[in-house]
């Protein structure tokens, strides 16, 4: 929700209750001022003084020159009084060589305290002119409240000096200020003892040097309150709208904002609160947010306090102290509270001097950089060293104090956030203390350190706190040496602190128990200093804003900040980019399978990663988030109106269960309701019995298998249900069990997030219930695609909103060498991305008017007509540019990079602004973290069609097993048709299990029957015609079996050719061809080798021509070739038979005997004859090919990948063909079989013995495969077959065409 939109009327009424005033804000401030409200550091000569520095004026010598031209120059510019600045216009010394380049902004209320002019977290360097007569203005992001503006010179002229005319332009400024003392407390009281409020709007200013304090408190007895705190010199916004009474609402919300917060300087403080969204703005830093809890009123007793809790505050809300300090332009819903109290028309009886000013602070601060020092004077020879001061920073090392003594030197410094003191004593032989105390003092808040050595011992206390001194004795009695270094700049040759220079701030410093006059020291009176800023305190805390997102945990060091993105599940310089993929689609793309996975729908936004399921087994990826139901769940517990309410909880947030439905294709969910005397749905015309809630807490009255607006089952749109009467099985309110289940599958109803079941109260009623997971497939956004014709073509959207980080993402593919991405123009922003010579892309755009540039080359051509993925990311730490996810560029973005980029013109999308525009096609495009649709766009835009052709350039490698890659509109599928495998990507094994008896014969049509069937559609291909005479052929199969001996494959002919591969008794392989020519087989052997051993494997056998080559499993390929008298033809071939032969007409009579009984028992898959799958054919299209089944084959993949065995010798392994004295294991004879009778007697006992008990075993076998790799299909049904009305809406309902017609075969991703 969009809290400003809900809250323009707050801030119209805040906008009029602001004490500044909405006119024109542009009036001249410095140059109607006298000569005398200009000072500075020093001047060059009489007719250089400050007061001529005034914008376009010639008196004196043009303008302000110092003495010196160096960076301890200052010119001062006292308005009079607080004023309002929002520009400042700067021109060099009339005439002459003389100006600034560039220069820094102070301000101040007082002549103290100076605060340095912020930017985007920085100290912001304006840039000044380069010659002396042109004006520079800068408007301000930020306006100025202040009497005095310093101008400090960091850059000037090379060929002059510093020189220097000014302007400031902005208004008058006044509001009531109130001093709080720690002791008053202003006290509104409403007009009424109780009021109601829905809408707030609370402002004020204040300024402290307390780190605690109450700023406002109200609080109702129902428990309501309202309170805005310091703490730890944050602010802490608390709010309660109320909660109950048990506990189960709670409506505490705390938000805190801003640090260092006790800088006494004045800090803008604005609450709008409508209802429960809350704008929570500190310093133009916003936070919205939503207050826990279900109530909108806030419900206040009385009053409501400032500066403090009311005497009439509970005790248990008293805690935190009254506030110190000064506030104005307290207003609270529109009643100007400190103009009330100037008028006494307000409580302010607890204070106890009521002033209207703002006290000065006493404090005077020093600013160290890592090139600074102090030194100051102390007592010289005294027994007695005693130091303390006051220091704030971020770093965790550093020296605060270093003096030299007599004999030996003590330093005091910052060590890994402890204050350390390190006393060397020369006098006995370099005697060496070292004493520490304190931890996590670099968290930038103020920290006192007191050392104190005499007599012989030294004590270290830190923030005052006595109780935890630590002590140590010194052998000897010290002399001081007089001269005290502060921050750095220490030469002496025994210290540690060479290396180590403090940044951070320092004030209170005392040497010898006295307070160190500072100003002595800015007018050079005494000691000396480098590159300090006195009076002025810079400290930034670069982590407050937090840049780290995504909950990101942030630290920082006086210069910079980083991120630890560790547990968010994000990377990169602030955690923006999310570390896992946006869906199953895109795993699945790399190459993954089935399993449980992170993914990050909306990339770099406001989702969290989440896991989910990925079912990739199926033609379509299906992405499952599972639910707290167990199956069967049983529903006895009734409410008292009769309902038992089962609430369906998810693993995953509402918005990620939004992210997954709203992306697919298709999403479903099952649902089941058994039921035994406990009816369902009632009639349709009657109130349901049981009802489910889906999305958006509708309820809904149909359930699985049926549609919006029918109230019936599944069985009551088919016309089956147990009872014709009723439209759900349920109920016919039997006592015998029966049940009600479908699938759920209108996905802007999904997913079940309650089901409320009304009929199990009556005696005798049982019901279980059973609701699935939600799964979804396709990816919508990955493919989402417009394809550019023209280089003036272009989509044209919105100018997307310019945040802190952007990031762009998309894929594209071209074959042009250059062409304009997209493009965004601004005021003064731009953001361009083009691609360039074919091989570089480049990403520039504009940072408060800097352009930064990136590019990356890529060593291959990037128009070669493949998906290339670029993904380009700009935050305030880096800019970062990356193309394929190997080729980047990151580059560190300059200071000024927290500006948001803020845009005009639409975006572009191709080609703008003249330049030549893209060719090719772009998809998936993605700018933090909204997809744009492409397609939608690309419908109503010229020369840019939706969509793109050509996924098959990039991918078609996906398809294996010679599976051949079809272009689709929106993707691309695998064809499987010519191959023995299934599945999305042709890699799913298909087989079969044999048992005793089983065979396939697969036949092969002559071409009028090959017509006939090519007409039907029922073939995709039929790969060789039953005519055809074939000179080459290649045989794959894969098969395990521990039985012998049986047929393989066997492969007829309407004359006697044959292939027959077979397994002899003693498990080994032999192929026999028969080609005709020769008066015997042609035969191969395979000795050595039991190929029966329950393992999987695999066998090519590849003829062309005479030359016939043979490999095995793994195993080096054979060649062996056709005798000269053999034919080359195999003709005119007729059925290919797997398992058992079962043929008429003249067969090999070895064939018969030896091998066909009983027939092969096991495994085969991958069954491929040329083009020709039979295995395929046989399980996959049934009636539709030219197939016959005998006996039960059941599907199975038979774990079909080859036995991988390890390498061997090959002095030692048979199957190298080299191998020294190793008898090659394939015989080639004529089929004489010279076989011993003996043995074949033998042969024949033992075959019998195996035969029994390979009877035995095929009862087991056969249980053990029953249900291995079942296959079912369901078919579509289309409105024309449609039994009833209730069926024709819901096929021809859009939103169930995915569901009913499962069927397709498309793979869309």
């Amino acid at each position: 929700m969009n809290l400003l939109l809900v809250l323009v009327t707050i801030i119209s009424t805040c906008s009029a209750a602001s004490p500044v005033s909405h006119r024109k804000c542009e009036n001249s401030l410095a140059t109607p001022l006298p000569y005398s409200s200009f000072s500075s550091s020093s001047v060059y000569t009489q007719g250089c003084g400050a007061g001529y520095a005034k914008l376009n004026r010639k008196q004196g010598a043009g303008g302000w020159s110092p003495l010196d031209t160096d960076l301890y120059q200052w010119l001062q510019v006292d308005l009079g009084s607080r004023k309002q600045v929002v520009s400042v216009a700067t021109q060099g010394r009339y005439s002459s060589s003389d100006w600034t380049s560039k220069y820094r902004l102070l301000y101040s209320d007082t002549q103290k305290n100076w605060r340095p002019y912020l930017q985007d977290g920085n100290i912001w360097t304006f840039e000044g002119n380069m010659d002396s007569e042109a004006s520079v203005r800068h408007e301000l992001q930020h306006a100025i409240l202040a009497r005095y503006i310093r101008f400090i010179p960091v850059g000037w002229s090379r060929e002059g000096r510093i020189g220097l005319r000014l302007e400031l332009y902005g208004c008058s400024y006044w509001a009531d200020v109130i001093s709080f003392d720690g002791h008053g407390v202003i006290s509104y009281h409403f007009r009424s003892k109780k009021i109601k409020i829905v809408k707030d709007v609370i402002s004020l200013k204040f300024r402290t040097t307390a780190g605690a304090g109450v700023l406002l408190h109200g609080e109702g007895q129902q428990g309501d309150y309202i309170s805005l705190e310091l703490r730890r010199a944050r602010l802490q916004l608390s709010l309660n709208l109320g909660s109950d009474q048990y506990g189960s609402i709670q409506g505490h919300t705390s938000v805190t904002s801003g640090s260092l917060l006790d800088d006494d300087h004045w800090h803008s403080v604005v609450i709008e609160r409508y209802r429960r969204n809350v704008n929570f703005t500190l310093d133009h830093h916003t936070q919205q947010f939503r207050t826990n809890g279900e109530f909108d009123h806030l419900d206040l007793d009385h009053e409501i306090s400032f500066g403090g809790h009311p005497v009439s505050a509970k005790p248990s809300s008293v805690g935190v102290d009254n506030f110190v300090g000064c506030m104005e332009g307290i207003t609270y819903n529109g009643d100007n509270i400190t103009n009330l109290v100037r008028r006494k028309k307000v409580d302010t009886s607890s204070f106890r001097n009521l002033t209207f000013s703002c006290a000065e602070a006493n404090s005077f601060s020093v600013f160290f950089n890592s090139t600074s020092f102090l030194r100051l004077p102390g007592q010289t020879d005294s027994d007695t060293l005693s130091v303390s001061l006051s220091f704030r920073t971020w770093n965790p090392n550093g020296l605060l104090m270093f003096t030299a003594l007599a004999d030996g030197w003590v330093e005091v410094g910052l060590t890994e956030g402890k204050v350390t003191v390190y006393m060397n004593v020369t006098q006995k032989k370099n005697t060496r203390i070292d004493i520490s105390s304190g931890s996590g003092l670099n968290d930038g808040q103020w920290h006192s350190v007191h050392l104190n050595a005499l007599e012989n011992y030294a004590m270290l206390t830190v923030d005052g706190d006595e109780a935890s001194t630590v002590r140590t004795a010194i052998p000897i009695q010290i002399q001081t040496g007089g001269t005290y270094h502060f921050g750095g700049n220490v030469l002496h040759g025994n210290t540690r602190s060479l290396q180590r220079s403090f940044q951070g701030c320092m004030q209170m410093i005392h040497i010898d128990d006295h307070l160190a006059d500072l100003r002595a020291v800015e007018q050079g009176l005494i000691g000396t200093f480098e590159n300090v800023s006195l009076d002025m305190c810079a400290i930034i805390d670069r982590c407050v804003p937090n840049y780290c997102e995504h909950d990101g945990r942030c630290s920082q060091t006086w210069d910079t900040f980083s991120c630890n993105c560790s547990g968010t599940g994000y990377t990169g310089a602030t955690c923006h980019t999310s570390m896992y993929p946006q869906s199953c689609e895109e795993y699945q793309h790399q190459g993954k399978s089935s399993g449980s996975f992170w993914i990050d729908p909306d990339g770099s936004g406001s989702i969290a990663p989440f896991r989910v399921h990925c079912d990739m087994t199926e033609g379509k990826v299906w992405t499952m988030l599972k639910n707290n139901l167990s199956p069967q769940t049983s529903v006895t517990s009734s409410e008292q109106e009769g309902k038992a309410v089962l609430q369906i909880t998810y693993n995953v947030t509402d918005e990620q269960l939004l992210s997954v439905s709203s992306s697919a294709e298709y999403c479903e969910q099952y649902v089941g309701y058994a039921c035994r005397m406990s009816r369902l749905l009632n009639t349709p015309d009657g109130a349901p019995y049981t009802w489910w809630v889906g999305r958006a807490n509708e309820r809904h009255s149909y359930w699985g298998g049926s549609g919006p607006g029918i109230q019936k089952c599944s069985c009551g749109i088919e016309h089956n249900c147990t009872d014709a009467k009723h439209y759900c099985n349920c109920d016919a309110d039997l006592r015998s069990w029966r049940e009600d289940a479908g699938l759920l599958v209108y996905k802007d109803h999904l997913p079940v997030s309650q089901v409320v079941v009304g009929d199990t109260s009556r005696a005798g009623s049982e019901a279980k219930l059973t609701v699935g997971p939600l799964k979804c497939q396709g990816d919508r956004s990955f493919w989402n695609a417009a394809s550019f014709s023209s280089p003036a073509s272009s989509l044209r959207f919105p100018s997307f909103r310019g945040e802190t980080s952007t990031d762009i993402s998309f894929y594209f593919k071209t074959s042009s060498t250059r062409g304009v991405f997209l493009e965004n123009l601004g005021t003064t922003s731009f953001l361009h991305i083009e691609l360039r010579g074919g091989s570089v892309v480049s990403f520039s755009f504009d940072v408060g008017g800097e352009r930064v540039e990136l590019s990356v080359r890529s060593p291959l051509p990037l128009n070669d007509d493949q998906w290339h993925h670029l993904e380009a990311q700009k935050n305030i730490k880096e800019v970062l540019l990356q193309l394929d996810g190997q080729y980047r560029e990151v580059r560190p973005m300059p200071p000024h990079g927290h500006t948001k980029l803020e845009f005009y013109s639409e975006l572009y999308v191709g080609a703008s602004s003249g330049q030549r525009g893209f060719l090719g096609c772009i998809r998936a495009l993605k700018i933090n973290g909204l997809t744009f649709d492409l397609e939608e766009r690309a419908q109503v835009s010229p020369g840019v069609n939706p969509g793109c052709q050509g996924h098959c350039s990039s991918f078609g490698m996906h398809c294996r097993n010679g599976g051949k890659c079809v272009e689709q509109y929106n993707g691309y599928l695998c064809d499987c048709s010519l191959t023995a495998y299934d599945g999305p990507f042709c890699s799913d094994d298909i087989g079969g299990y044999f048992e005793t008896g089983t065979l396939v014969r697969y036949d092969f049509l002559l071409e009028a029957a090959a017509n006939v069937l090519q007409e039907g559609k029922s073939l995709s291909a039929l790969g060789v015609r039953g005519d055809a005479n074939l000179t080459q052929e290649e045989l794959v199969f894969s098969f395990s079996t521990s039985s012998t001996p049986s047929i393989l494959v066997y492969v007829s002919s309407r004359t006697q050719d044959y292939l027959a591969v077979v397994l002899r008794h003693n498990g080994t392989l032999q192929i026999r061809y028969s080609l005709g020519g020769l008066t015997e087989p042609y035969t191969i052997d395979v000795d050595h080798r039991n190929m029966a051993n329950g393992q999987p494997h695999s066998v090519n056998i590849t003829r062309n021509l005479r030359e016939i080559r043979l490999q095995l499993d793994h195993y080096p390929v054979s060649t062996h070739f056709l005798p000269e008298a053999s034919d080359t033809n195999f003709n005119l071939l007729k059925s290919i038979f797997l398992g058992k032969v079962f043929e008429t007409g003249q067969i090999d009579p070895i064939l018969i005997e030896r091998y066909n009984t009983p027939g092969f028992v096991g495994c085969l898959s991958r069954v491929q004859l040329n083009g020709v799958a039979p295995l395929k054919a046989a399980l996959r299209l049934g009636s539709a090919a030219p197939v016959i089944t005998h006996g039960i084959l059941v599907p199975s993949n038979c774990g079909a990948s080859p036995l991988t065995i390890f390498p061997m010798a090959s002095a030692s392994d048979p199957w190298h063909v080299e191998a020294a004295g190793a008898v090659f294991p394939f015989k080639e004879n004529k089929a004489k079989e010279g076989v011993d009778r003996n043995s074949a007697i033998v042969g024949g006992i033992i075959s019998i013995v195996i035969f029994t008990v390979l009877c035995i075993m095929v009862f087991v076998i056969r249980h053990m495969f029953r249900h291995k790799g079942s296959y079912h299909t369901n078919e579509a049904k289309g409105a024309e077959s449609a039994d009833c009305a209730d069926a024709a809406i819901i096929v021809n309902d859009p939103a169930f065409t995915e569901t009913i017609d499962e069927s397709k075969k498309e793979w869309f991703i």
